[in-house]
């Protein structure tokens, strides 16, 4: 189909994006709450066996996970390592939410090839719909391509399920919750910049991080997320407004935005006018 579009169709067709489902979608059709959404994602067709979590798991990993990596990911273009593709969309549920440089994935994966293999691995995930990495923001285009990526799922579910761990016991431990939370908001941010609302990056300069940042025209916006009480000083935010003078900084969490609102409204509305 891919390549119909850019052969025999050229012109004569309009892309709609159509992304995962989002949090106040899956409130009203199913009746999730902000912890059911954090846990199950937004796949609808899981959705109704919320209930049993075991037969849940078994649906996501069966039906989609390995259905999307065996068939459509496989069909979009030529793969000559369908095993390290995998071992690829494992590491980025594990990591997601954190900065891996391309030299650190070689050193955890067998047979890994080189590291413009795992980033064209990384951009066919990122066109299924499962996972992206999200480039550093800089003033100049080119540090952005050689820069190491934030591993990013574009749903919860998938990190949920490759965990193996139950919603209870997912959600009261302490680091995988926040990283859940941490992922959450990402794959929000994530899905809105693939359906091109805006640009998604994250920053980092030496200690000092910013979650994320957005940009769509001359607008600015740096993004931290704290899935608990923050410290009183945000260095990263803090350090970032001096360097790039960005429209709004936005904190998630904590004393900041609660994320049941955050995720509830559209990305257009964090942007601001």
């Amino acid at each position: 189909m891919r390549r119909g579009l850019t052969e025999s169709l050229a012109g004569r067709f309009e892309v709609i994006h159509l992304p995962h489902w989002s949090c106040p979608e899956m409130r009203t059709a199913f009746g999730f709450s902000p912890d059911d959404y954090l846990y199950f994602g937004g796949y609808p067709g899981a959705a109704p066996l919320a209930g049993d979590p075991v037969r849940w798991r078994r649906y996501v990993l069966d039906a989609l996970v390995e259905t999307t990596i065996a068939r459509d990911v496989l069909m979009m273009t030529r793969v000559d390592k369908p095993a390290l593709l995998r071992r690829v969309f494992d590491l980025g549920c594990r990591y997601s939410g954190q900065v891996l440089s391309y030299t650190k994935m070689l050193g955890q994966l067998q047979d890994a090839g080189n590291t413009t293999t795992l980033a064209h691995y990384l951009d066919l995930l990122s066109r299924a719909g499962m996972l992206t990495g999200l480039q550093k923001y800089a003033a100049q285009p080119v540090r952005r391509r050689g820069s190491s990526p934030k591993l990013q799922v574009l749903n919860t579910a998938l990190m949920t399920a490759m965990a193996g761990l139950g919603p209870e016991e997912a959600l009261t431990d302490r680091e995988f919750r926040g990283r859940l939370v941490e992922s959450a908001v990402g794959a929000h941010l994530a899905n809105a910049s693939a359906g091109g609302v805006c640009q998604l990056y994250y920053w980092r300069e030496r200690n000092r991080e910013v979650d994320f940042v957005l940009r769509a025209d001359r607008r600015l916006v740096a993004i931290e997320v704290k899935s608990g009480r923050p410290p009183h000083a945000l260095p990263g935010l803090t350090h970032f407004a001096r360097a790039f003078a960005p429209t709004r900084t936005l904190l998630v969490g904590g004393d900041g935005i609660p994320l049941k609102e955050f995720l509830e409204k559209p990305v257009e509305h964090w942007l601001g006018p």
